[in-house]
């Protein structure tokens, strides 16, 4: 038994549309989660034309197919960089240092698998030497904000007893105050090198990329005693695939093309609400940040 899941943004999901997959796709009655919002149905097998229905639908809403079985997850495994936080840090950071045109087009082209995130990460890190530090109390303070349903993601995923890590390719400076607005249990990250009040344009090593955030749901599922299974991962870049792939559900948000080429999970109109809907949750058993 499979799970075909219609998510768009408030307001703008049609009740024709459901039913109108619901009968072609032979599926059971329909559920709303949220009106005009997020509806599901269940269906007896993959429909054979799901990719052509997904791609003629894309514009008007996220199209996703899960197996009805173990769908509320235990754990969550999430990236911040344009993932819980709207903003790439590293962007902001050089925007300061006046670099920014010339780093974010790194960035881009890393976050899209063009390039080798390792060496992407120190070369834009270079460029930001000499910046000073309290530049990044700033930057938090004045630039950084909390992608949509965040706050309702991690605070009903832990009232129903899941545990929550943030796991980035950013930077400590960042993902320490970023786990602590939104309460996440624990968070990774790279560390920036910082000697007389500035930084040195220096990253330490090992650097955390695609690997590490594989390490991270390794270890931190065998700490818990629980299975890849049971975690869902979330995440927009090339090197939150292998995390996403490996994951029970792995959901691939506002992310690069070459990404959602490879997942099974997109979500493109939704927030991270979406997470919930995903999961079987109505918008009535959201608990408030």
């Amino acid at each position: 038994m499979f799970i075909v899941s219609l998510i768009a943004k408030p307001g703008t999901l049609d009740p024709a549309l459901v039913e109108s997959l619901r009968n072609a796709m032979g599926g059971g009655e329909a559920t709303w989660l949220s009106p005009d919002e997020a509806a599901e149905f269940p269906v007896a097998s993959q429909p054979t034309n799901f990719d052509t229905v997904r791609a003629e639908i894309g514009g008007l809403a996220d199209l996703n197919l899960l197996p009805a079985a173990g769908r509320r997850k235990r754990m969550l495994l999430a990236d911040m960089d344009s993932t819980m936080i709207r903003q790439e840090c590293i962007d902001e950071l050089a925007d300061e240092a006046g670099v920014g045109a010339r780093v974010k087009d790194i960035t881009a082209r890393a976050m899209n698998g063009e390039l080798d995130f390792e060496g992407a990460l120190t070369e834009r890190v270079a460029l930001l030497r000499g910046l000073p530090a309290g530049v990044i109390d700033r930057v938090v303070e004045t630039r950084i904000t909390l992608m949509p349903g965040g706050p309702e993601l991690i605070a009903t995923m832990k009232a129903a007893g899941g545990y929550t890590a943030l796991v980035s390719g950013g930077f400590t400076a960042f993902t320490t105050r970023v786990a602590a607005m939104l309460g996440f249990h624990e968070n990774r990250a790279n560390t920036l090198h910082i000697a007389d009040g500035a930084l040195t344009g220096t990253v330490a090593q090992p650097i955390l990329g695609r690997e590490a955030k594989v390490q991270a749901l390794e270890e931190i599922t065998a700490r818990l005693g629980i299975t890849e299974a049971d975690v869902i991962a979330v995440g927009d870049g090339a090197n939150d695939l292998g995390m996403l792939n490996r994951a029970g559900m792995g959901v691939a948000l506002h992310a690069k093309p070459s990404v959602q080429a490879q997942c099974d999970l997109r979500v493109n109109h939704g927030d991270l609400s979406a997470l919930l809907y995903l999961q079987g949750y109505p918008r009535a058993e959201f608990h408030p940040a």
